[in-house]
C-alpha cells in the first residue's frame, strides 16, 4: 500500500492541473512561455502519475482497468471482472 501522503499529493496535483487546464492552453496558442513559468509548477499535466485506485501502487498500472496488475490478477482469479479469465492452452 502507497503512503496517504503520496496519494494525497496526487490527488493535489490533479486538482491544480484540472484548475489551471484553460489557462495553460491559452497561454500556449499565445506562445507566451513566460506567464507558463509563472504558473504553479504542479499545474503541468507532466507531472501526474497514475496510481492503482486500490492500493495506490505507482508501478505495474494497467490503464484499461485503473489498477495494478497484482490487483487485477486477484479479481480475475475471483471472478470480479467481467469478461476476464484465466489463460490455459
Amino acid at each position: 500500500m502507497a503512503k496517504e501522503s503520496m496519494k494525497a499529493r496526487e490527488v493535489k496535483r490533479k486538482e491544480l492541473v484540472d484548475k489551471y487546464a484553460e489557462k495553460r492552453a491559452a497561454l500556449k496558442a499565445a506562445g507566451d512561455y513566460e506567464g507558463l513559468q509563472k504558473l504553479p509548477i504542479n499545474s503541468n499535466p507532466i507531472r501526474l502519475h497514475n496510481r492503482c485506485q486500490l492500493s495506490g501502487r505507482p508501478k505495474g498500472y494497467m490503464r484499461h482497468f485503473g489498477i495494478s496488475r497484482i490487483n487485477f490478477r486477484e479479481m480475475a482469479l475471483k471472478g470480479l471482472i467481467p469478461g476476464v479469465k484465466k489463460a490455459s492452452w
